[in-house]
């Protein structure tokens, strides 16, 4: 396929891609790691469309340094993963398993060896079972739990992180998982779920302090993000519209930028107490923005248990989730933090950004993928454009660098620049791979095509 060349980047723009712990690693009972909440869920009849769990997903526990060869061939400026808290604590308190940290400690030294800057994320939605069994991230001393980890983490690899993430898409833990029921943990809560939101941030703010004390590598979280496209001409429309902008969007990102809680019907103050926006708050020196698409949204219909309605958007490409393919989504999002948040906004990195599809390999093995090229040549052309705009992006993460488990859909969505033939754990880069190989490389050179 013939693409026009990519404008260029700013100096120091740092390229990555990004996995997570539960969704390649596998080993799930090897050197001492516990139960997550998501092997539960998983092994729970009719929770994962294809039936399949994490068990092995990628076996990345025992082949990482294969992973780090497909990174080093990639040319990536940095690795973004996460770390699995159930092998650093495997009930979720307690002295830090040694074993469990020694994976991590190997995987962190492969990757500096490499030229690879490591990237860590400290929570991608894997509460050790025996958390949640007491509450899990309703129960307050959740979030004390999550800051001890994060310091029993952070002793141990320090500095050699170059950036730490707190938590994952804060929002999207919230609302499948604790408000709908379709990921880990399963309940289904709605908006009573609203203290999970309170305890994952003031989780975040207590971690920042703990990393301050051990590191001076830079801190972040990483939000998932959707624009607002209001279908519909009716005041109600646009109410909702109002309404999912501040679940979605505001409730993981006024209270971490200064703002307090926006308000938002049903959400109950008094699990906020005294000193916890401050906590919250506490400076952070990137903003990670997860960007796969944006959602539409309408007025509810008479009886719904929520204040809008989600409905598609026509007029896109689709992926294999059947989400629109819309780069432009991304350029507005963008504006709108600038917009929205001003000078409180921190540098920004894209630390997701991808798009799922059929792919199967031909008679020689290869595996063309040319939807996702496109699909990334169109949000890296967003990110640019964003950039010429004034907005302080400094670096995009590909998701992913491998075809995963992912969560629950199993082994049916594949996102990887790499596919990964499950039964034999075969690595066989697909041509995103190649085509963003050489933008990168372009990109240095001081001519990205």
């Amino acid at each position: 396929m013939s693409i026009a060349p990519l404008p260029q980047y700013p100096t120091g723009f740092r390229w990555g891609v990004s996995t997570s712990a539960h969704q390649i690693e596998g080993a799930v009972a090897a050197d001492g790691r516990g139960p997550s909440i998501w092997d539960t869920f998983a092994h729970s009849p009719g929770r994962i469309s294809d039936g399949s769990s994490g068990d092995v997903a990628c076996d990345h526990y025992h082949r990482h340094s294969e992973d780090v060869a497909l990174l080093t061939g990639l040319g990536v400026s940095a690795y973004r993963f996460s770390i699995a808290w159930p092998r650093v604590q495997p009930t979720g308190a307690g002295p830090a398993n040694t074993a469990g940290l020694d994976f991590y400690d190997r995987l962190v030294d492969e990757l500096l060896a490499a030229g690879v800057d490591p990237v860590a994320t400290l929570y991608h939605w894997d509460l050790p079972q025996p958390l949640e069994d007491v509450g899990g991230w309703l129960h307050r001393d959740t979030a004390a739990r999550f800051a001890e980890y994060a310091d029993l983490t952070a002793a141990r690899l320090g500095d050699r992180v170059r950036l730490w993430i707190t938590l994952n898409e804060p929002f999207i833990h919230m609302s499948l998982g604790y408000g709908m029921g379709a990921h880990a943990p399963g309940r289904t809560l709605l908006f009573d779920a609203f203290p999970v939101a309170h305890h994952q941030l003031l989780g975040h703010g207590l971690a920042v302090a703990a990393l301050r004390a051990r590191t001076t590598s830079p801190v972040a979280i990483a939000n998932n993000y959707s624009p607002v496209r209001v279908l519909g001409d009716r005041d109600a429309d646009r109410a909702a519209g109002a309404a999912y902008e501040v679940l979605h969007n505001r409730l993981f990102t006024d209270p971490l930028l200064g703002r307090g809680y926006p308000e938002l019907p049903g959400f109950d103050p008094s699990v906020v107490h005294p000193g916890d926006l401050d906590t919250i708050a506490a400076p952070i020196d990137v903003l990670g923005v997860n960007y796969y698409n944006p959602t539409g949204v309408r007025a509810p219909e008479e009886g719904s248990a929520l204040p809008f309605d989600l409905v598609p958007l026509d007029g896109y490409p689709r992926t294999a989730f059947d989400w629109p393919v819309a780069p432009d989504g991304l350029h507005e999002l963008l504006r709108w933090l600038r917009d929205t948040y001003g000078d409180a906004l921190p540098p920004i990195e894209i630390t997701e950004s991808g798009c799922a599809y059929d792919d199967v390999p031909d008679a020689d093995g290869q595996v063309a993928d040319p939807e996702r090229i496109a699909y990334l040549d169109g949000h890296l052309r967003a990110v640019r454009a964003a950039i010429d705009d004034g907005v302080d992006v400094r670096g995009y993460f590909v998701w992913s660098l491998l075809d995963n488990w992912e969560w629950a859909e199993g082994f049916t969505k594949r996102f990887g620049l790499v596919h990964v033939d499950y039964a034999t754990q075969t690595r066989t880069p697909k041509s995103s791979y190649t085509w963003l190989r050489d933008v990168i490389a372009a990109s240095r050179d001081g001519s990205a095509r």
